[in-house]
Protein backbone atom coordinates (compact mmCIF):
# COMPACT_ATOMS: atom_id res chain seq x y z
CA UNK A 1 0.00 0.00 0.00
CA UNK A 2 0.89 3.74 -0.25
CA UNK A 3 3.48 3.27 -3.13
CA UNK A 4 2.76 6.65 -5.12
CA UNK A 5 2.78 8.02 -1.47
CA UNK A 6 6.21 6.53 -1.05
CA UNK A 7 7.37 7.35 -4.59
CA UNK A 8 6.43 10.86 -3.92
CA UNK A 9 8.24 11.27 -0.67
CA UNK A 10 11.37 9.87 -2.20
CA UNK A 11 11.26 13.07 -4.69
CA UNK A 12 10.37 15.07 -1.89
CA UNK A 13 13.77 13.53 -0.17
CA UNK A 14 15.95 14.44 -3.26
CA UNK A 15 14.73 17.94 -3.72
CA UNK A 16 15.50 18.59 0.40
CA UNK A 17 18.65 16.56 0.52
CA UNK A 18 19.76 19.14 -2.43
CA UNK A 19 19.08 22.42 -1.21
CA UNK A 20 20.24 20.89 1.87
CA UNK A 21 23.71 20.30 0.83
CA UNK A 22 23.77 23.54 -1.30
CA UNK A 23 23.85 24.96 1.84
CA UNK A 24 25.94 22.50 3.77
CA UNK A 25 29.65 23.52 4.50
CA UNK A 26 29.03 27.07 3.65
CA UNK A 27 28.15 30.09 5.19
CA UNK A 28 24.61 30.95 6.10
CA UNK A 29 22.33 32.51 8.22
CA UNK A 30 21.59 30.58 11.55
CA UNK A 31 18.74 32.50 14.33
CA UNK A 32 17.68 30.86 17.65
CA UNK A 33 13.20 30.91 17.76
CA UNK A 34 11.73 31.18 20.83
CA UNK A 35 12.01 27.81 22.04
CA UNK A 36 16.25 28.49 22.03
CA UNK A 37 16.43 25.91 19.27
CA UNK A 38 18.69 26.91 16.12
CA UNK A 39 17.04 27.36 12.58
CA UNK A 40 19.07 27.86 9.44
CA UNK A 41 18.10 29.19 5.65
CA UNK A 42 18.12 25.50 4.58
CA UNK A 43 15.48 24.64 7.06
CA UNK A 44 12.85 27.39 5.55
CA UNK A 45 14.05 27.04 1.99
CA UNK A 46 13.39 23.13 2.60
CA UNK A 47 10.08 22.75 4.19
CA UNK A 48 8.80 25.87 1.95
CA UNK A 49 9.91 23.79 -1.26
CA UNK A 50 8.28 20.20 0.08
CA UNK A 51 4.90 22.41 1.08
CA UNK A 52 4.98 23.65 -3.01
CA UNK A 53 5.36 20.34 -4.10
CA UNK A 54 2.42 18.67 -1.58
CA UNK A 55 -0.01 21.58 -2.33
CA UNK A 56 1.21 21.03 -6.04
CA UNK A 57 0.18 17.17 -5.76
CA UNK A 58 -1.62 16.50 -3.00
CA UNK A 59 -3.85 19.80 -2.33
CA UNK A 60 -6.36 18.56 -0.04
CA UNK A 61 -3.77 17.07 2.06
CA UNK A 62 -2.53 18.93 5.47
CA UNK A 63 0.91 20.07 6.15
CA UNK A 64 2.39 20.05 9.41
CA UNK A 65 6.11 21.14 9.78
CA UNK A 66 8.38 22.23 12.57
CA UNK A 67 9.14 25.53 10.66
CA UNK A 68 5.97 26.21 9.20
CA UNK A 69 3.52 24.86 11.50
CA UNK A 70 -0.11 23.16 10.48
CA UNK A 71 -2.06 23.71 7.71
CA UNK A 72 -5.09 22.12 6.09
CA UNK A 73 -7.60 19.91 7.59
CA UNK A 74 -8.20 16.23 6.67
CA UNK A 75 -7.92 12.67 7.47
CA UNK A 76 -4.32 12.79 5.71
CA UNK A 77 -1.61 14.83 6.93
CA UNK A 78 2.34 14.99 5.75
CA UNK A 79 4.56 15.75 8.48
CA UNK A 80 8.34 17.48 7.60
CA UNK A 81 11.21 18.28 9.59
CA UNK A 82 13.07 20.04 6.85
CA UNK A 83 16.58 19.29 8.78
CA UNK A 84 16.72 16.90 11.46
CA UNK A 85 20.25 17.56 13.49
CA UNK A 86 20.40 21.26 12.51
CA UNK A 87 23.04 21.63 15.29
CA UNK A 88 24.77 19.32 13.77
CA UNK A 89 24.12 20.75 10.20
CA UNK A 90 24.82 24.21 11.38
CA UNK A 91 28.34 22.45 12.96
CA UNK A 92 29.35 21.33 9.45
CA UNK A 93 28.85 17.60 10.94
CA UNK A 94 27.24 15.34 8.57
CA UNK A 95 24.58 13.23 10.47
CA UNK A 96 21.63 15.46 9.99
CA UNK A 97 18.53 14.37 7.93
CA UNK A 98 15.08 15.16 6.23
CA UNK A 99 12.65 13.37 7.76
CA UNK A 100 8.68 13.18 5.99
CA UNK A 101 5.92 11.10 6.60
CA UNK A 102 2.28 10.60 5.69
CA UNK A 103 -0.01 10.22 8.24
CA UNK A 104 -3.53 8.86 7.68
CA UNK A 105 -5.78 9.62 10.76
CA UNK A 106 -3.17 10.28 12.59
CA UNK A 107 -1.46 7.11 11.71
CA UNK A 108 2.06 7.24 10.38
CA UNK A 109 1.81 4.85 7.20
CA UNK A 110 4.87 6.45 4.89
CA UNK A 111 8.03 7.44 6.56
CA UNK A 112 11.51 9.10 4.79
CA UNK A 113 14.70 9.61 6.62
CA UNK A 114 17.22 10.70 4.24
CA UNK A 115 21.00 11.48 4.88
CA UNK A 116 22.34 13.29 2.34
CA UNK A 117 25.69 13.97 3.46
CA UNK A 118 26.14 10.39 4.22
CA UNK A 119 24.65 9.24 1.36
CA UNK A 120 21.57 6.90 3.12
CA UNK A 121 18.11 6.99 2.82
CA UNK A 122 15.36 4.91 4.61
CA UNK A 123 12.34 4.81 3.33
CA UNK A 124 9.02 2.53 4.89
CA UNK A 125 5.35 2.32 3.95
CA UNK A 126 2.40 0.58 5.90
CA UNK A 127 2.73 -3.32 5.06
CA UNK A 128 5.98 -2.83 2.88
CA UNK A 129 9.31 -3.24 4.79
CA UNK A 130 11.83 -0.99 5.22
CA UNK A 131 14.75 -0.12 3.01
CA UNK A 132 18.16 1.17 3.18
CA UNK A 133 19.20 2.78 -0.22
CA UNK A 134 16.82 0.07 -1.51
CA UNK A 135 18.33 -2.93 0.09
CA UNK A 136 15.58 -4.59 2.84
CA UNK A 137 16.65 -3.76 6.52
CA UNK A 138 15.80 -5.96 9.83
CA UNK A 139 16.35 -5.08 13.58
CA UNK A 140 18.58 -7.38 15.95
CA UNK A 141 17.94 -10.04 17.39
CA UNK A 142 19.76 -9.78 20.35
CA UNK A 143 17.81 -10.92 23.49
CA UNK A 144 19.31 -9.25 26.40
CA UNK A 145 20.90 -5.89 28.03
CA UNK A 146 24.32 -7.08 28.05
CA UNK A 147 24.45 -8.48 24.30
CA UNK A 148 23.33 -4.90 23.25
CA UNK A 149 24.27 -1.83 21.94
CA UNK A 150 22.95 1.14 23.47
CA UNK A 151 22.38 4.67 21.87
CA UNK A 152 21.33 7.74 23.56
CA UNK A 153 21.00 11.53 22.76
CA UNK A 154 23.21 13.74 24.74
CA UNK A 155 24.51 12.87 27.64
CA UNK A 156 23.19 15.90 29.58
CA UNK A 157 19.69 14.40 29.65
CA UNK A 158 21.06 11.54 31.30
CA UNK A 159 22.99 12.56 34.04
CA UNK A 160 20.02 13.97 36.33
CA UNK A 161 15.93 13.49 36.08
CA UNK A 162 13.52 10.65 36.52
CA UNK A 163 15.21 8.89 33.56
CA UNK A 164 18.75 9.22 34.76
CA UNK A 165 18.77 6.08 37.21
CA UNK A 166 17.39 3.62 34.74
CA UNK A 167 19.04 5.08 31.47
CA UNK A 168 22.74 4.71 33.60
CA UNK A 169 21.56 1.88 34.77
CA UNK A 170 21.34 0.63 31.03
CA UNK A 171 24.55 2.34 29.75
CA UNK A 172 26.65 0.22 32.07
CA UNK A 173 25.39 -3.03 31.76
CA UNK A 174 24.93 -2.92 28.04
CA UNK A 175 28.00 -4.88 25.33
CA UNK A 176 28.13 -1.45 23.98
CA UNK A 177 26.85 2.04 23.86
CA UNK A 178 27.20 5.35 21.59
CA UNK A 179 25.67 9.23 22.08
CA UNK A 180 24.49 9.12 18.20
CA UNK A 181 21.61 11.48 19.11
CA UNK A 182 18.61 12.51 16.73
CA UNK A 183 17.17 10.16 13.98
CA UNK A 184 20.20 8.38 12.70
CA UNK A 185 20.60 6.33 16.22
CA UNK A 186 16.94 5.47 15.92
CA UNK A 187 17.75 4.30 11.99
CA UNK A 188 20.89 2.06 13.44
CA UNK A 189 18.41 0.31 15.06
CA UNK A 190 16.03 -0.35 12.12
CA UNK A 191 18.89 -1.97 10.22
CA UNK A 192 20.31 -3.60 13.26
CA UNK A 193 23.31 -2.11 13.81
CA UNK A 194 22.20 -0.87 17.51
CA UNK A 195 19.39 -2.70 19.84
CA UNK A 196 18.45 0.74 21.76
CA UNK A 197 17.19 4.11 21.26
CA UNK A 198 16.31 6.22 23.74
CA UNK A 199 15.72 10.05 23.65
CA UNK A 200 13.82 12.24 26.07
CA UNK A 201 11.26 14.31 24.41
CA UNK A 202 10.42 14.60 20.42
CA UNK A 203 8.21 16.41 18.50
CA UNK A 204 5.58 14.91 16.24
CA UNK A 205 8.07 15.70 13.68
CA UNK A 206 10.50 14.19 14.93
CA UNK A 207 9.19 10.70 15.08
CA UNK A 208 6.51 10.12 12.61
CA UNK A 209 9.01 9.24 9.55
CA UNK A 210 11.01 7.26 12.37
CA UNK A 211 7.76 5.25 13.43
CA UNK A 212 7.04 3.84 10.28
CA UNK A 213 10.72 2.77 9.02
CA UNK A 214 11.48 1.08 12.62
CA UNK A 215 8.43 -0.88 12.81
CA UNK A 216 8.54 -2.47 9.54
CA UNK A 217 11.93 -3.36 9.84
CA UNK A 218 10.10 -5.56 12.63
CA UNK A 219 11.06 -3.18 15.71
CA UNK A 220 9.02 -1.40 18.37
CA UNK A 221 8.82 2.38 19.18
CA UNK A 222 6.91 3.56 21.75
CA UNK A 223 7.08 5.70 24.91
CA UNK A 224 9.71 5.30 27.73
CA UNK A 225 6.64 3.72 29.49
CA UNK A 226 5.36 1.96 26.60
CA UNK A 227 2.51 3.90 25.44
CA UNK A 228 1.58 4.99 22.00
CA UNK A 229 3.77 8.32 20.86
CA UNK A 230 2.77 12.14 21.31
CA UNK A 231 4.02 15.00 20.53
CA UNK A 232 6.34 16.40 23.18
CA UNK A 233 7.12 12.99 24.90
CA UNK A 234 9.63 10.20 25.32
CA UNK A 235 10.65 7.66 22.32
CA UNK A 236 12.23 4.42 22.60
CA UNK A 237 13.03 2.14 19.89
CA UNK A 238 14.07 -1.26 20.34
CA UNK A 239 14.72 -4.20 18.31
CA UNK A 240 11.20 -5.26 19.68
CA UNK A 241 12.45 -8.46 21.95
CA UNK A 242 14.09 -6.46 24.35
CA UNK A 243 11.31 -3.40 24.23
CA UNK A 244 9.65 -4.56 27.47
CA UNK A 245 12.46 -5.00 29.78
CA UNK A 246 13.47 -1.76 28.76
CA UNK A 247 10.46 0.13 29.34
CA UNK A 248 10.27 -1.58 32.85
CA UNK A 249 13.60 -0.70 33.49
CA UNK A 250 12.61 2.94 32.50
CA UNK A 251 10.17 3.39 35.40
CA UNK A 252 11.20 6.75 36.76
CA UNK A 253 12.80 7.11 39.92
Amino acid sequence: MYEEELAFANRLAERAGAIGLGFFGGTFEVRLKPDRSPVTEADVAIEEAIRAAIHERYPDDGVLGEEGGSEGTGHRRWIVDPIDGTKNFADGVQVWSNLIALAVDDEPVVGVVNFPALGERYEASAGGGARLNGTTIQVSRADRVSRSFFVFAGMEDWLEGPYAEGVQGLVREARRNRGFGDAWGHCLVARGSADVMVELELATWDWAALQVVIQEAGGRISQFDGSPLVHGGTVLATNGVLHDEIVARLTPR
